[in-house]
Formats: C-alpha cells, sequence, structure tokens
C-alpha cells in the first residue's frame, strides 16, 4: 500500500482550496440527502447504522427519542466494558479526600529524594485520573446512542468550561461533566445553573472557594453573568457583579467529615451536598440589590433567588438560545430566528429540548445544514464515526491528541469562556495543515485505535471503511463534481480516504 509523503499533503491542501471554490449543497426537504444533514447536524457525525436507525424509525419519531431519550439507550457492550474498567470507585468527596491524603503524605516528606518521588507519583495519579475521564468521554461521544445528548452535553461543558490543570480539578472534571453536565444537557436550565454552581470543579476553577464576607472574589459572580447566563450587553453593571459575589458568598468546598463551627443561630443555614458547603459563617448577609431585584437575607436561599432571576432573565434567553442556534447551524442565527427560539425558552422555562426541537423544524436550520465548518472536536469524531461506524476503537490515546494538536483538546481550553464557535477560528492555514495530516493518519490505518492498554497487546487489524453504503446512497449525493473528480484521480485507498477527509464537503 502507498504511503502518502509531504508531497502529497501539499496536492491535497491544493486540491482542498480548489474545491473550495465549488458550490455549496443543498438536499431537498424530505429526501434521504435532507435526512443525512439532519443527522449529521445533531450527532457527532452520521454513520451507516444511525443514518438506517433514522429511516426505520422515521424523521420525527427519531428526532423525539432523541430530545427524550429513555434509559434503554445504552453503549455497546465494548465500550461500556471500557469505561466500567477505569470508572471511579466511590463517592467524589472519597477520592478527594484520598487524593489529598497522598499530596499531603508526600509534601511532608524530609528525605529530598523520596519527596520528590512521591510529588511526581501524586501528579501520575492526577493525570491518570484525567486521562480515564477522557477516554469515557471520547467513547460515548463516539458510540452513545443518545447522540443529541452528547453533542450537548459538550455544548454545555464548553459554555461553562473548567481547565483540567488547575488545582486538582484532574480529579473533578470527569464527575463534572457526568453529574453537573450530562443529566441536565437536555433539560431544564435553571437546573443546569444550579448543579454547575454546587459542583467543586466550578467552585476551585472561579475561585468561588475564596469568596467570603469581607474579602470579595468576584470571578464567579462575573462569568456567571457574562459567560452562562446574560452576556455581554445584557443589561448588568459592575454594582451587579459585585451583588451577586455578596451572595455567593460562603458557597465553597469542605472534605472535612465535620461541619464547620458556625453561630447556633446560623446553624439552620448550613448547607452539605457531598463536596458542596454553603457555609453561613462566610456568608454575607446584607440585603442586595441584584438587577433591580430586592434580595433580602436568607442565606443560601439567596442563592436560588438569583438564580431564578438570572436564569428568567430575557437576556439569558436570547444568549443561550442565540449560542445553542450558533452550535448545531453552523453559522449566527438571524436576530428573528434568536427571538423565536428565547420565547420558547421563556415559555418553557429554559426547556432545552423544548428549544432545540423549535430550532429544528424551521426552514433557516435545515437551509443552514452542511455549511458550518467544523470545529476540530467534530471534525475527528465524525471522521472515526464514518470509518468505522459502530466498531469500538480501544485507545482513545490518538484521538486525544490529534485534538492536543488541533488546539481543541477535551479539558484543555484554559479560560473560562471556552472554545470559540465560529468557523474564523478553525479555518487558518495552520490548522488545515494539520487536518491533512490528521486526515492521513485516520485514513490510512488503524492508527493504533485498535491497541488496547494491555502491556502484552497486540493491534487489532482495522482498516477505515469510508466508501461504505453510506457513502454510495445519499452521502455521494452530497459532493461536487469538482471533489467526485478528485476523488476518481487517488491512487490507493489510503489516498482516497484521505482525499475524501480533506474534502470541503466532510470539513463542513
Amino acid at each position: 500500500m502507498l504511503r502518502l509523503c509531504d508531497a502529497a499533503i501539499v496536492r491535497t491542501a491544493l486540491i482542498w482550496a480548489i474545491l473550495t471554490c465549488g458550490p455549496v449543497f443543498a438536499a431537498p426537504v424530505g429526501s434521504p440527502s435532507s435526512d443525512l444533514a439532519l443527522l449529521d447536524a445533531l450527532t457527532w457525525g452520521a454513520t451507516p447504522t444511525s443514518f438506517s436507525a433514522l429511516l426505520a424509525q422515521g424523521r420525527e419519531a427519531w428526532l423525539s427519542a432523541q430530545l427524550r431519550p429513555s434509559h434503554a439507550m445504552v453503549l455497546p457492550p465494548v465500550a461500556q466494558a471500557q469505561i466500567h474498567s477505569i470508572q471511579p470507585q466511590g463517592a467524589l468527596i472519597d477520592r478527594v479526600v484520598a487524593f489529598d491524603a497522598q499530596a499531603k503524605a508526600a509534601n511532608g516528606l524530609a528525605d529530598l529524594n523520596a519527596k520528590k518521588a512521591a510529588q511526581s507519583a501524586y501528579q501520575g495519579a492526577l493525570n491518570d485520573a484525567c486521562r480515564q475521564s477522557l477516554t469515557a468521554t471520547i467513547l460515548r461521544a463516539l458510540y452513545a446512542p443518545d447522540q443529541v445528548r452528547e453533542r450537548m452535553t459538550w455544548f454545555w461543558f464548553n459554555r461553562f468550561n473548567v481547565h483540567q490543570g488547575k488545582a486538582n480539578l484532574r480529579v473533578l472534571v470527569g464527575d463534572y461533566l457526568d453529574t453537573a453536565i450530562r443529566p441536565h444537557a437536555l433539560g431544564r436550565f435553571r437546573d443546569l445553573l444550579t448543579a454547575t454552581l454546587e459542583h467543586p470543579a466550578m467552585l476551585r476553577y472561579l475561585d468561588n472557594v475564596e469568596n467570603a464576607a469581607g474579602r470579595l472574589n468576584e470571578n464567579y459572580a462575573r462569568e456567571l453573568m457574562e459567560l452562562h447566563t446574560l452576556g455581554v450587553g445584557g443589561g448588568y453593571a459592575q454594582h451587579d457583579v459585585e451583588e451577586l459575589a455578596r451572595i455567593l458568598t460562603g458557597a465553597g468546598i469542605d472534605s472535612r467529615p465535620e461541619n464547620p463551627r458556625v453561630k447556633p443561630e446560623l446553624q439552620g443555614d448550613l448547607v452539605r451536598k457531598g463536596l458542596f458547603l454553603f457555609n453561613p459563617a462566610r456568608h454575607d448577609y446584607g440585603s442586595k440589590v441584584l438587577l433591580g431585584h430586592t434580595i433580602h437575607s436568607r442565606g443560601y436561599a439567596e442563592i436560588e433567588e438569583a438564580l431564578d432571576v438570572l436564569a428568567r432573565h430575557p437576556a439569558t434567553a436570547r444568549n443561550v438560545s442565540r449560542a445553542m442556534a450558533l452550535y448545531l447551524m453552523g453559522r449566527s442565527p438571524s436576530n428573528a430566528l434568536v427571538d423565536r427560539l428565547a420565547a420558547v425558552f421563556t415559555q418553557t422555562d429554559g426547556d432545552t429540548a423544548a428549544v432545540l426541537g423549535a430550532l429544528v423544524h424551521t426552514p433557516e436550520f435545515m437551509d443552514a445544514a452542511g455549511s458550518g465548518f467544523k470545529d476540530p472536536v467534530r471534525y475527528v469524531f465524525s471522521a472515526l464515526r464514518l470509518a468505522y461506524d459502530d466498531r469500538v476503537i480501544l485507545n482513545t490515546t490518538p484521538v486525544q491528541n490529534w485534538l492536543n494538536r488541533l488546539g481543541e483538546g477535551l479539558f484543555n481550553r484554559s479560560t473560562p469562556d471556552g472554545y470559540p464557535l465560529d468557523a474564523a477560528a478553525w479555518s487558518g492555514p495552520g490548522q488545515l495543515t494539520t487536518r491533512f495530516e490528521i486526515a492521513r493518519q485516520i485514513g490510512s490505518g488503524s492508527a493504533g485505535l485498535f491497541k488496547s492498554g494491555a502491556l502484552d497487546a497486540v493491534e487489532e487489524p482495522a482498516f477505515p471503511l469510508l466508501q461504505n453504503g453510506l457513502y454510495f446512497g445519499p452521502l455521494v449525493a452530497t459532493l461536487t463534481p469538482r471533489t467526485r473528480d478528485a476523488l476518481r484521480r487517488a491512487v490507493s485507498p489510503q489516498d482516497w480516504n484521505t482525499l475524501f477527509l480533506s474534502s470541503p464537503e466532510f470539513m463542513h
């Protein structure tokens, strides 16, 4: 088999540049190509199996099942077995206590060499915990049948971003995704706000653990309004940031088994949920005015009232609806569409599934299908799903490496704003050159994906089947004549795969 050299990669890049001048494909509504466009827009990428399932269920039944998934949707056994084998044991608070004890023991060693070795072992354990969370996340994204929930899980995580590199977040980030984000990915926005606020990953990342009466830390309060809810220009001022920070005082983390000491009259205000602790001794009990609403002194109930105000604010409805539409359409929605979606958001008290259902049934959504440029996560996941369908990979390390090289590593965005959703952030020459190389790696063979982590593991034979039933069905109809001509000139199956994965149609 021919191995593509650097010159061939350059040739691919040149072909791609020429192909981008071709026309944009628009699928007639109700056609197989339209069903394919819907599937590809809402999932991590169409596969022969998922397309057959959509056709068998019918468009509306499939969409209904995706927006309101049942417990019957389970991972393939091979994927579930991998996740089960790396699933952390015990409650999160117990795991954090164990890691803290390991760190304390390492730091307390007098012998410098022993101390260095123990500290290195501690960091290695943190890294292992994060790698396990990455593996589980990738396997769920690739193989979960409830694909819309998985797409929205990444959307919400990116919006409520935390970075694994801060403090002990490598231990926390997987639980944050699995308990605070995924269960609410298609539910009420207000519930998602509570779940993220009470999770130690968010409290640690945005420093609310440092926020106490008389020593305000405004980081979380600011991002809660600017990024999570109202958005820039959403009608809040610096005074509102300060007032929200005061409301959030006392919301923090505590892994100690005993409750902190508080005055007898405040005992009833103490709230514990796992690692989350609302400590009334650290709370500012003065009255506050948030966005024109007077919030009276009531301890944790002030936080709940503030979240109600933020979640039900018209600016939040517009800001969140706009972001969801941009994410799934791949281009900025019109103001008229945002208004319609915001109305659904308000009428349903922030029901994500209802907003998505309304979005999918708009002409603008189907008109946009296939026009948005894929961000790296969607590009890599869609390539693997199409190449291997429901054959489960055994090693996610190459996937993690590809995403890191492309600049969108999972859990790796260091700033609270999350990765950008616009195409301009991902379509530069350097990004495309890296994509062509990754397209070659995916298209040329198994790329290490089918070699498990066992010491004596032998890589299973595998080759990406991109020219499958889906390709020879509705997919080939979406290709322009220029792309088809380029594919006909391929000199080997590896060359064909690389060209296809580098084509403008697959990039979008």
